[in-house]
């Protein structure tokens, strides 16, 4: 990948960045990508949230989503796939969350 951004599929996320609503010209002055790119990350489960979040199906969803949404501005279609997919089922409950790797089996 060649710039910062989308990774989780179906454990982790990027922190969150938490910052106050940009102003519409702001906003403006921001290309697709980087629009795309900020939803991305203040839709990342963060790793303090994870064991809160790992199950909310509406946060999995909207996370994979909004990363497929910035794989194919990027051109990525192959990349975005996967996660539209994965945001797929965990709306329609095919997919569950894993058991948390620091506990064991």
């Amino acid at each position: 990948m060649s710039q910062s951004m989308p990774e989780p599929l179906a454990s982790e996320g990027s922190a969150l960045t938490a910052s106050a609503p940009a102003p519409k010209a702001a906003l403006s002055e921001l290309s697709t990508l980087e629009l795309a790119q900020a939803l991305a990350e203040r839709l990342s489960i963060a790793p303090q949230d994870w064991h809160r979040l790992k199950a909310n199906r509406n946060a999995r969803a909207s996370e994979q989503a909004a990363i497929a949404l910035v794989y194919l501005l990027r051109n990525n279609p192959q990349e975005a796939l996967p996660r539209l997919q994965q945001a797929s089922g965990w709306l329609d409950r095919s997919v569950s969350a894993p058991p948390c790797p620091t506990h064991g089996h």
